[in-house]
């Protein structure tokens, strides 16, 4: 229901952007407590058709949080590595318990989990309030706009299989409101050229449309509406931050790439 979402985003909304404010701890414990969340609700949809081995999925999420705290994302590749061979190593060990399938569903669900952490990469990036916010910005309005937008004008559906209750129209929605939020963000700190924030803004949208598309594939996999009933109007921890899955990675890397600060 609309009020219990408000209600939600209101206490929500402002322990996220106090805590990318300060950054340091405070950013670090919040988005473990979200990747924590996240994985354990993975192990619910994934189950009960393999065994999902959440303390192997919750160790890769610590290292990678490890390195973003002591490296700034330095060493992800290796530490990707690190993930991969463990869960490779434990799935022969423990064959035929844990099997090749089990193994694949765990990593898969280590590593989409395991991009929550660029919520905390972004604050350490040179200007890092400025790109966090401005992906927060881009996200919460690709979200509402591609919300209200579909429930006033949606008639095409954009993924049957996937996700019934979302339309063309709503995507088309989100796509303008993140391009639009990245322009009224140009005006209250002008920190890149215009033309590249609208292109980033529209990409914010596009990612969150594909993020929320991605998580519905899991849970139709799981047959569940929500991945929990942790967040009133919203559902589980994955249902709030499926979006910034994808638009926390492009929009750190977009600042690497050009290197604006």
């Amino acid at each position: 229901m609309l009020w219990q979402r408000v209600i939600s985003a209101t206490v929500g909304v402002p322990l996220l952007v106090l805590a990318a404010w300060y950054g340091h701890w405070y950013l670090l414990v919040l988005t473990a407590v979200i990747m924590g969340r996240s994985l354990w609700e993975m192990d619910r949809m994934l189950k009960p058709g393999v065994k999902f081995g959440l303390i192997l999925a919750a160790a890769g999420c610590l290292i990678l949080l490890g390195d973003a705290y002591l490296y700034h994302g330095g060493n992800l590749g290796p530490m990707m590595v690190l993930i991969v061979v463990a869960q490779l190593i434990y799935m022969t060990v423990m064959y035929p318990y844990y099997s090749p399938v089990d193994g694949a569903a765990t990593l898969l669900g280590t590593l989409y989990v395991g991009l929550l952490v660029y919520i905390y990469l972004l604050r350490t990036l040179e200007g890092g309030w400025t790109w966090i916010s401005f992906m927060l910005a881009g996200t919460w309005a690709s979200d509402t706009a591609a919300y209200f937008t579909g429930r006033l004008l949606g008639r095409h559906r954009l993924s049957p299989a996937l996700s019934p209750g979302k339309t063309v129209e709503g995507a088309l929605g989100g796509l303008a409101g993140s391009t639009l939020a990245a322009g009224v963000y140009y005006r209250v700190d002008p920190f890149a050229p215009l033309h590249r924030l609208l292109i980033l803004g529209f990409l914010v949208g596009l990612a969150a449309v594909f993020g929320d598309l991605v998580e519905s594939a899991f849970k139709r996999q799981a047959g569940v509406k929500d991945a929990s009933d942790l967040i009133p109007g919203h559902g589980g921890m994955l249902d709030r931050f499926d979006s910034m899955l994808f638009t926390a990675p492009l929009v750190y890397y977009f600042a690497r790439v050009f290197n604006i600060f």
